[in-house]
């Protein structure tokens, strides 16, 4: 059928947003719909497996949706803009999707930019179980390795990184 944001079906009807499509997916005999994974833990519905790139059937939780992070290609993915559908792996989720937080290479105030990264490296570093709690997932230490090796290359001030590991 394609892939996309909004795809094209023949025949249904579209929800907005999780409210919206779960609401029609009860309402309607034999409708399925694709909510946020925090929303469908925490209004008790029900789930399938689907079969990701491998071939395997996998059911949605933060370690298939953790493996599907893991096994994309972030280091070659300019500005780490990168669609998680059909990520490699053997227990990969087929549709994960990945939240960005989006900063000026060249900042106004560089030292804004730089207490911010400073908070989202804590949050990388010790927010998981935070995550984990709300049922959102934490991002693999793998990836975050990438992101912090990039912060050091590009958001720059002065001929210095605005970022450095472990400062405080």
């Amino acid at each position: 059928m394609g892939r996309g944001k909004a795809v094209a079906w023949p025949a249904g009807v579209g929800g907005k947003g999780n409210e919206g499509v779960a609401s029609y997916v009860e309402r309607i005999k034999g409708a399925i719909g694709y909510v946020e994974y925090a929303y469908a833990l925490q209004n008790h519905m029900s789930y399938a497996k689907l079969v990701n790139r491998e071939g395997r059937a996998v059911a949605p939780s933060q370690e298939s949706f953790q493996a599907a992070a893991a096994g994309a290609d972030w280091a070659h993915a300019e500005g780490f803009y990168l669609v998680l559908t059909d990520q490699p792996g053997a227990h990969s989720w087929p549709i994960t999707g990945a939240s960005f937080i989006l900063l000026p290479r060249h900042p106004e105030h560089p030292e804004r930019t730089a207490a911010v990264l400073r908070f989202l490296d804590w949050a990388y570093r010790e927010g998981g179980a935070l995550a984990s709690a709300l049922d959102y997932v934490p991002i693999p230490k793998s990836v975050y390795r990438i992101v912090e090796s990039r912060w050091q290359e590009v958001l720059v001030a002065n001929a210095r990184p605005l970022f450095t590991p472990g400062a405080p």
